[in-house]
């Protein structure tokens, strides 16, 4: 592709090397180097002077690490005159860090956002926030994909005979009730309450589940323990299977020991966002490369990134005036 340089860190340099190769282009080199002080540096082996520059790295563990590379490459770009930097962002985990729930407590989220922007970023690029105000952190354009359509085709395959889609929590409701839309199923969720970063308590289910084979749909699964939680309880309440699927697999700590361990889950669904666990064959990967390898060809050529969604979730789909009004 024309006059457009992807460079990508060190977090997932698979999934750039995908979106590469459906972009018709390559990944280009950057040199990544630590001072014996343990500070990082970033220099970039390709000319990007007025050149569209996109910067692909998910922040995933080691985040920090992976964070600093990200700021140093921008910063990079913007000392080598490049026309325009996108940071390419798949999982942007500090999304979670999102609002005051405690006194005197850091917000994350909008403080990366003001880094990015610092560093020199123009537009940033990523998939699935945790909640959907953290676009408001950002004082440049963000554009955010979805993976529910990835998921809904994947799903449309299997037998959806006698099934429901639960949401773990209510505040994935709107969520798990546009996927169940796509897929023309009844929609649950359960009431739950967070006692630490990797224990909480599911109250109660609000919705029919007895006698189905649930879908169990989250943004992030990250220690597993909301997953486990919901399962038991969805289990308590009659259900005859379950199928977990997410957006950002991060699966941390004991996650893919305690999954794997739970019998009564039948299979767990991914995008690639993150770099998938090793020693999980069992794990379905779906990729979602191609989907942001359309919407940066899409931001290059200055065409529409929401008509992606048109038919898949009215959030992220183009507006539609009124009839009569104009």
């Amino acid at each position: 592709m024309k006059d457009i340089v992807i460079f990508s860190g060190s977090a997932h340099q698979t999934f750039a090397n995908q979106i590469c190769e459906h972009l018709g282009t390559r990944v280009s080199p950057v040199r990544l180097s630590r001072f014996s002080n343990d500070c990082l540096q970033a220099q970039l082996l390709t000319n990007v002077r007025q050149r569209d520059v996109y910067i692909i790295q998910p922040l995933v563990p080691r985040t920090q690490e992976h964070l600093m590379e990200l700021l140093l490459m921008i910063d990079a770009a913007r000392g080598a005159s490049a026309a325009q930097i996108t940071a390419v962002i798949p999982h942007y985990s500090y999304a979670r860090s999102d609002k005051k729930d405690a006194s005197r407590i850091s917000l994350g989220g909008r403080l990366v956002a003001d880094l990015l922007v610092t560093a020199g970023v123009s537009r940033v690029l990523t998939m699935q926030l945790h909640s959907p105000q953290v676009q408001g952190f950002f004082s440049c354009p963000v554009d955010q994909l979805t993976a529910l359509g990835v998921l809904a085709d994947h799903f449309r395959a299997t037998d959806l005979s006698n099934g429901v889609v639960v949401s773990p929590d209510l505040g994935n409701a709107k969520n798990a009730t546009q996927f169940a839309r796509l897929l023309g199923l009844p929609v649950a969720a359960g009431s739950k309450r967070r006692l630490a970063d990797d224990r909480v308590v599911v109250d109660s289910i609000v919705g029919d589940v007895t006698g189905r084979h649930a879908i169990v749909l989250d943004d992030e699964i990250a220690t597993g323990g909301s997953i486990l939680e919901i399962t038991q309880r969805l289990r308590d309440f009659g259900v005859l299977s379950v199928t977990v699927a997410c957006t950002h697999g991060l699966f941390a700590g004991r996650a893919v020991e305690r999954l794997r361990a739970n019998e009564f889950i039948d299979n767990v669904v991914a995008t690639d966002t993150v770099p998938p666990p090793t020693g999980w064959p069992e794990l379905t990967t779906i990729s979602v490369a191609p989907l942001f390898a359309e919407a940066i060809g899409r931001i290059h050529q200055g065409r529409s990134v929401s008509k992606l969604f048109q038919g898949v979730d009215p959030v992220y789909a183009p507006p539609t005036a009124p009839a009569g009004l104009f």
